[in-house]
């Protein structure tokens, strides 16, 4: 079986730079080599998409579309169809002081996050700092091996991956009468609405967005319970 546009599947995956350096993997062998010294390990678990909607790297999105279920395929990616070329001024001098109004202590090697751009510290000199926001894959080949797994044709399956895609987070809904009915908290729902359009690309489906109260944490839950104990209490007393 050939796959096609908007087809979901699930695939096994890893790709490493030319020199044989893994940067990504679902994979749990290749990812015990990835995680290895690392603080929060990346946990090896399932990668469901739907093909052709740029849910994975947008070359690899059109290299599978043809490709047959079950098989094992290998890719080489230039820097042009992967992470880019290395573009020099993406490097920039950020002055100290901003790093001191928030209370970080800059040094190489470090990466922070820049209002929403990913810079690594390249040096530290005087009032000074050297950042480089270049993508870390940036001008290098890359080669993904990847494994089709199987073709997904459960409802259900398809909206939790286009959850975990869009929300990253497992939503509860229900599909009923060509609708995905979500159950989210207010704060969310906005964002849902969102993606009413997108849902309805993909899966044809209309949504609606049903309002639920927002669930409180063990620690809150716990604190509210004390609270009305303790004013019981003082009623009887």
């Amino acid at each position: 079986m050939k796959i096609r546009e908007k087809d979901f599947i699930e695939i096994e995956f890893t790709g490493r730079t030319k020199e044989g350096r893994i940067f990504d993997s679902n994979v749990k062998e290749e990812l015990e080599k990835l995680n290895a010294g690392h603080e929060h390990p990346i946990e090896a678990k399932p990668f469901v998409f739907c093909v052709g909607q740029e849910m994975f790297l947008k070359t690899l999105d059109d290299f599978l579309v043809g490709k047959e279920i079950g098989k094992d395929y290998e890719i080489e990616l230039s820097p042009e169809n992967s992470f880019g070329k290395r573009r020099p001024e993406f490097i920039q001098r950020i002055p100290s002081r901003i790093f001191k109004e928030k209370g970080v202590n800059p040094f190489p090697g470090v990466s922070f996050n820049f209002d929403g751009r990913i810079g690594k510290i390249l040096a530290v000199s005087g009032g000074r700092i050297i950042v480089d926001f270049n993508h870390p894959l940036a001008g290098k080949n890359v080669i993904y091996k990847i494994k089709i797994l199987k073709k997904i044709d459960n409802l259900n399956e398809k909206v939790k991956a286009l959850n975990e895609f869009f929300f990253k987070r497992d939503l509860k809904f229900e599909i009923k009468e060509k609708k995905i009915i979500f159950k989210v908290e207010k704060p969310f729902a906005k964002l849902v609405g969102l993606f009413k359009d997108k849902f309805k690309e993909i899966l044809g489906l209309d949504i609606e967005i049903k309002r639920v109260k927002e669930e409180k944490g063990n620690e809150e839950a716990k604190k509210e319970k004390k609270e009305k104990t303790v004013k019981t209490k003082e009623k009887i007393e």
